[in-house]
């Protein structure tokens, strides 16, 4: 009888693939363990197993499975059931799924290794000066990487070469396979057995009276010591103030022992934490009617203005989750956030913290892995939407946090699934209990408990009843007509932060917008510098001395003269964080300012950094970009000053107004946070906006219903569902004439379905490949399944035809 495995492969492949293998290998191979695959003519990856079958028929060559790499699964079950869930609902592969889902280091690729061939011997004259370069490094070293050698000979392109050494038989190439993880170690010492015994030691310490810092190295471990557990090498040279040297002679004097012990970089050592502050009034009737739901089994959204204690409600529960031994999951949308929320949920759960997100390596992303997985104890993982796909054993309850926020839908590469309504399917799946929080939830939310579907729960007061802050509207137009303005400053603005200062608080200073401006014209020719792969115009980085492309990272110097007409009258137009940044110190030189955005933020503990010096109290005022409104709670910030409230207005997309209310309500939270009401001050060429208004009296109700009203109309969510489907190629035409062929092919669609363009977006161009959009609208009566298998057949068709061969086609589902 004959055996197959079919593998789950991390590629855009729509099904799985089969491997033969044994009758001993099939009785072992459980689902969701890694098995190293052949694929192709000589490359290997990593398949996940996902069933075992007998005598199957298949149109190709069955070739056998390498080796089996895990001896127990390193998913739960039920998660192929999700993954595949995810691929039929956001229209990808399973195999792109699992991409995202594992940790890198779990999956395993080959490299080619290139290899001296012992039998053949050559004279060095005969070989070029990169074959000779080759053959010395190979005899050196056992064997080289494809990317080591072009390093070796400084250029990329080193296959020619090295086909042409294989001809020569100079070389062998082998494929192996890599595991990237590492374990983290640590040094312990300890003292040698003959020397644990009390009159020994004494013995040995007066011998050493002609060696007094090796004496105190050991009267310091055996302070140290706890019975006859071993001492951190680390923290041992701490305390005695030796050198390495040291202790490296009393190691070879083989007096002290020294051992490598594997350490977790993911666990604090076991503490116990601190008891959970009480809960006020109204978070005690938030907290009961959230279980309340959750006894009805309904996801339950929790709108709570900001600053109203919805942490401390996530906190309670997620403490009686853990006491029953489930395990939760804490998301949120920005990882600025999880740095003040790591600290906040350490102090009462200690070790049973985790975190997992992008700026985490790739060994602690795998020790995170492997700690949810084995579940020995419950966890509270804190990550963004990556954590979603996380092994969990026994998932009792999922926190989505600021669940409006943009950031939690992934836009590229594949998956393109959003995290908050993966969430909700994910616990339905493990039978968890799922809570969604924000201060401005999105429209879809709030739709959904209008119409039962959720649970509403409100905490209308902040915390200690601080009044929500003040919101004072500046009209510009009318600052520059009286010449009231100092160069984005309005004058009742810089007179409100100089009464902060004399206070001694702090201010927010909001421009969602990074660099210094995000154009330079010629005042002579009009000439604009553009970026030359995409159709943006290049933003002025002043403290780089750069123009830089925010689309696809292209940078130059900034010019001296114009490129077009050699004049130097250069002027910029608009403005961004770096010039608010500059014209702050002029206005205010004796304060310290930090700036919160992209820039700033790359580094894995920068967030850290910026967020401990606002609240250290080392900086005066913080301006930053839409991060600043994420959820972040500073004490004493009590003016938040709104640069320019109309740049979201005004944006090409049905959900600019929403996100505008959300954004400027969100920022205006962050001030007078404590005990005094805070001041917000906008500042606006048309302070009479319907959502300025609407922000100014915090009026959510209002701006939903309107809002609501227009989205009826005009056929968007809640109401209809959006896919939109994208066409990328270098050629203009090749990519229009592909979006048309594709919308031909949807119009047989059912009736009642729109089909909306092709139409080229705003930024046409991006990264030099023209983009073209396709909008497919389908309302409440049709069946999502039907259209989105008729769209995925259309592809399929689309992408046998020889002339679209190399038009990329991506499908984003809920596209919002």
């Amino acid at each position: 009888m004959s055996y197959f495995l079919d593998v789950i492969l991390p590629l855009p492949l729509e099904r799985y693939f089969s491997y033969r293998i044994t009758a001993a290998e099939a009785g072992m191979i459980q689902l969701g363990m890694r098995v190293a695959v052949p694929f192709g003519k000589s490359k290997i990856y990593t398949g996940i197993a996902v069933a075992v079958r007998e005598n199957i028929e298949v149109a190709y060559d069955i070739k056998d499975i390498e080796f089996v790499i895990d001896e127990a699964p390193i998913l739960q079950k039920g998660q192929i059931k999700f993954w595949e869930w995810i691929a039929s609902y956001y229209l990808c592969s399973v195999g792109q799924v699992m991409k995202a889902a594992l940790p890198k280091s779990l999956l395993l690729e080959s490299e080619t290794i290139i290899q001296r061939n012992e039998e053949t011997t050559v004279e060095d004259d005969e070989l070029t000066d990169q074959e000779f370069l080759i053959m010395e490094a190979l005899e050196n070293r056992k064997a080289m990487k494809v990317d080591e050698v072009a390093s070796l000979l400084d250029r990329k392109t080193v296959l020619p070469i090295l086909r042409n050494m294989l001809s020569k038989h100079l070389i062998i190439l082998q494929e192996e396979l890599y595991n990237t993880y590492r374990a983290k170690t640590e040094k312990y010492i300890s003292l040698a057995p003959e020397f644990q015994d009390e009159d020994a030691l004494r013995e040995l310490l007066d011998s050493m009276t002609r060696a007094p810092k090796q004496r105190e190295v050991l009267m310091t471990l055996f302070m140290m010591r706890a019975g006859d557990k071993p001492v951190k090498s680390k923290d041992l040279e701490t305390r005695s103030k030796a050198t390495r040297a040291v202790m490296k002679s009393l190691i070879d004097k083989k007096i002290l022992l020294e051992t490598e012990q594997e350490v977790s970089r993911m666990l604090m050592d076991r503490q116990t934490g601190h008891e959970l502050y009480e809960l006020n009034d109204a978070q005690e009737v938030a907290y009961n009617e959230i279980k309340t739901a959750f006894e009805d089994d309904k996801v339950c959204l929790l709108h709570g203005v900001t600053s109203s204690g919805k942490t401390e409600i996530y906190v309670k529960l997620i403490e009686e989750y853990l006491v029953l031994g489930k395990q939760c999951l804490y998301l949120l949308p920005e990882i600025a956030l999880t740095t003040q929320l790591i600290g906040r949920l350490q102090h009462y759960f200690k070790h049973q913290v985790l975190v997992y997100h992008s700026k985490y390596n790739l060994n602690e992303r795998q020790e995170v892995w492997n700690l949810v997985l084995d579940a020995h104890e419950p966890y509270v993982v804190i990550g963004a939407r990556s954590a979603l796909l996380l092994p969990f054993a026994d998932l009792g309850l999922i926190i989505v946090d600021e669940e409006h926020e943009t950031s939690f839908k992934q836009f590229d590469p594949a998956p393109r699934y959003h995290a908050r309504d993966s969430s909700i399917v994910l616990g339905k799946m493990k039978s968890s209990q799922i809570l969604l929080g924000s201060a401005t939830p999105s429209l879809e939310s709030y739709y959904n408990t209008t119409i039962g579907k959720f649970e509403l729960v409100e905490l209308k007061k902040r915390y200690n009843n601080v009044l929500m802050p003040e919101i004072n509207m500046i009209d510009i137009k009318e600052k520059h007509r009286k010449k009231r303005m100092t160069g984005h400053f309005s004058d009742t603005l810089i007179e409100a932060m100089t009464q902060a200062f004399k206070n001694d608080e702090q201010v927010i200073l909001f421009q969602n917008r990074r660099g210094f401006a995000p154009i330079m014209e010629c005042n002579t020719c009009g000439h604009a510098p553009q970026c030359p792969n995409c159709d943006v115009s290049l933003t002025v980085h002043q403290h780089r001395g750069q123009m830089r492309c925010h689309y696809c990272g292209y940078h130059t110097f900034i010019p001296k003269e114009c490129i077009a007409c050699s004049s130097t009258d250069l002027d910029t137009k608009g403005f961004g964080t770096e010039q608010i940044e500059a014209e702050f110190l002029e206005i205010f030189p004796q304060r310290k300012i930090a700036r919160m955005d992209l820039d700033t933020t790359r580094g894995k503990y920068s967030y850290e950094k910026l967020i401990d010096q606002v609240e250290n109290r080392e900086v005066d005022a913080l301006v930053g970009t839409q991060m600043l409104t994420k959820g972040l709670d500073f004490r004493h910030v009590s003016l938040v000053g709104v640069l320019n409230a109309d740049a979201m207005l005004n944006f090409p997309d049905f959900r600019s107004h929403e996100r505008c209310f959300q954004l400027l309500t969100q920022v205006a939270g962050r001030a007078g946070r404590t005990e005094k009401r805070g001041t917000v001050l906008l500042q606006s060429y048309n302070p009479y906006h319907m959502i300025l208004q609407q922000v100014s009296t915090y009026d959510y109700k209002t701006m939903f219903k309107e809002q609501l009203q227009d989205r009826y109309q005009f056929k968007y969510p809640p109401y209809q569902r959006l896919i939109r489907i994208t066409f990328k190629h270098r050629d203009y035409n090749t990519t229009l004439q592909a979006g048309e062929w594709f919308v031909g092919a949807l119009n047989q669609i059912e009736h009642g379905v729109e089909v909306l363009g092709p139409e080229f977006p705003p930024v046409s161009r991006v990264r030099n490949l023209f983009n073209v959009h396709v909008l497919v609208k389908m309302g409440k009566t049709h069946s999502p399944e039907t259209i989105k298998g008729f769209i995925a057949k259309v592809k399929r068709s689309f992408e046998s035809i020889k002339q679209y061969r190399a038009v990329r086609c991506n499908i984003d589902v809920d596209c919002y």
